[in-house]
């Protein structure tokens, strides 16, 4: 039991020593974190001196210090305003997203027009043979018909004028060219009887301002006049088939612009971004050219373009006003009109001048020019001032008016004593010719105003009164039918070309004819025909050849004629 004792105190004695090592070491650690945390403090050494410190010194850091946190705070502003944008550009987005349509409504329209636009030109782009066959065929039909018309007049010219050479030659053989046949006497007859019927119907008609040689004698047979309407019926009838097969949507003009016109009034400016006024006239080629395959306007009453359908309709979808709003303030639309009719209705008419138009035919270019000063005159082309297509119908008219001066003009000259009876056949051919080339003159002057000015002058006067009537006119005798073909001459002159005329003198063009017509005055004069002679002095008052007159006036002592001038 002793030991045991000892035992159990040498245990305790034990662990009170182990106790006593742990909180000395524990003390320890804390004091060493105690002297590591806490800084040491520099001791200080007055062996050492400091730098002098004044006011200046003091001064300059302190602004130095100013100066660097103004600059801080600057870039910190700017920092904030552009935040500020950022946060009022957003504002704005969100409220430009809450105003607009669902993105999924949006999205299922454009969609939808995107499949519609597809759908309209893969139908177009399939009708487009078509279309171009048919209206190939009534060309082709109207440029034959022209064709015929035209040859047949140039062989009849031309077998007449041997004819007549070879009476007056007396010579038993025809001259080259001339009659050979029953087939060529044919001809004449059938020529003459056309004229016979046409002077017939003026008698009816009552008219009585016309000569002989100013028909356009361009009257088919029967026979003729049956095949051409039946093949142009034909023609007409397929027309009619090509969207037999399609549905309104994508073969009527007024519903495909409202397809387009509801784009517009959603989505105003996608609608502008996307060009559609630019697109438009191309589209709508096919289904205008449809429309127009019966149109002929070199017939009488054809239809005007302002009264057909798809001209309302154009028109129509031009002028509906926009009601969204958009930050455009021109409206692309109103040049889809002027551009239709730059791009599909120019051309056509372009392609009707050269190959159907007869100049010689009066109707047909009163019809033509009216046409076209319609166009030009009411309907503005486009904003671009040089206009190709416009361009091209002028060259194309001037080119066919030049061909009909050198094919058609042929005014033969016959001995004065052969043409003095006038129910001779050689002064009935001349006079007929003279009112050919009569009326070719009145024709081309027609187009004063719509061709430049130069060239009407030089084809009216310098090629063709110049080169041809006057000098018939010169060949024939002062009188009454002289006076007569000088007033018609006149007459048909535009008074424009007169208006800023004020040198007294007439148109450079004009004073050959002018010195003709001061001969007849003389010739008058010494006859003592004054009512003619004051006739002829009036004609050249109104071509402003007021020197010419005072000259006469004062030469024949003719003072009670000065009022005139």
């Amino acid at each position: 039991s002793d030991e045991s004792s000892e035992d159990e105190a040498q245990i305790k004695w034990e662990e009170q020593q182990i106790k006593k090592a742990v909180k000395l070491s524990q003390e320890t650690y804390d004091d060493a974190s105690l002297h590591k945390s806490q800084p040491v403090k520099p001791k200080f050494d007055p062996s050492v001196s400091l730098p002098p410190v004044n006011l200046e010194i003091v001064k300059k850091r302190l602004t130095e210090r100013i100066t660097s946190l103004q600059d801080v705070h600057r870039a910190h502003q700017r920092e904030y305003e552009k935040y500020m944008e950022d946060v009022e550009s957003s504002k704005l987005t969100v409220q430009e997203l809450e105003k607009s349509s669902d993105a999924a409504l949006n999205y299922k329209f454009y969609r939808a027009m995107k499949t519609y636009v597809e759908n309209l030109i893969n139908c177009l782009n399939e009708k487009l043979k078509y279309i171009n066959d048919l209206e190939l065929a009534v060309h082709v039909l109207l440029q034959q018909r022209a064709m015929r018309i035209l040859k047949r007049r140039q062989d009849e010219l031309k077998n007449e004028s041997a004819y007549v050479q070879h009476l007056t030659s007396g010579d038993d053989k025809p001259t080259n060219g001339g009659l050979e046949g029953d087939e060529k006497t044919q001809l004449l007859e059938m020529c003459e009887h056309r004229r016979t019927c046409r002077r017939q119907m003026r008698e009816c008609s009552g008219e009585a301002d016309h000569h002989e040689g100013m028909s356009s004698d361009d009257e088919l047979t029967p026979t003729e006049v049956t095949e051409f309407q039946k093949s142009k019926d034909n023609v007409l009838e397929d027309s009619r088939k090509v969207f037999e097969d399609v549905h309104a949507d994508f073969c009527d003009i007024r519903k495909i612009l409202l397809k387009f016109q509801e784009w517009k009034e959603k989505f105003p400016d996608s609608y502008c971004d996307a060009y559609i006024s630019f697109c438009l006239p191309k589209l709508l080629n096919p289904l205008i050219r449809v429309q127009l395959i019966n149109w002929n306007p070199l017939e009488q009453n054809f239809t005007e373009l302002e009264e057909m359908p798809w001209f309302r309709a154009i028109k129509e979808f031009s002028d509906a006003k926009n009601v969204s709003e958009s930050k455009r303030d021109d409206d692309p639309d109103q040049e889809v009109l002027p551009r239709v009719i730059e791009k599909t209705i120019l051309p056509k008419i372009t392609a009707f001048v050269k190959s159907v138009w007869d100049p010689l035919s009066t109707s047909q270019t009163k019809n033509l020019v009216q046409l076209c000063s319609n166009i030009f005159e009411k309907q503005v082309l486009s904003k671009n001032e040089c206009s190709r297509a416009k361009e091209d119908l002028m060259n194309m008219a001037v080119l066919r008016m030049k061909k009909s001066v050198e094919e058609d003009v042929f005014i033969p000259l016959y001995p004065k004593s052969t043409v003095e009876d006038k129910s001779s056949l050689c002064s009935k051919f001349q006079q007929r010719r003279f009112w050919s080339a009569f009326k070719l003159l009145s024709n081309v002057l027609l187009w004063d105003g719509i061709v430049q000015e130069d060239t009407v002058r030089d084809l009216g006067l310098s090629k063709l009164l110049n080169r041809y009537l006057l000098l018939n006119l010169l060949n024939t005798p002062p009188g009454l039918d002289n006076i007569e073909k000088c007033n018609k001459v006149v007459a048909c002159l535009p008074e424009r070309w007169f208006q800023d005329l004020k040198s007294g003198s007439t148109l450079p063009e004009l004073l050959n004819f002018c010195q003709h017509l001061l001969q007849c005055a003389r010739t008058l004069h010494k006859n003592n025909h004054s009512d003619e002679t004051k006739e002829v002095l009036l004609l050249l008052v109104k071509v402003k050849a007021l020197h010419t007159v005072e000259d006469f006036i004062e030469e024949y002592k003719l003072e009670h004629l000065k009022s005139m001038i």
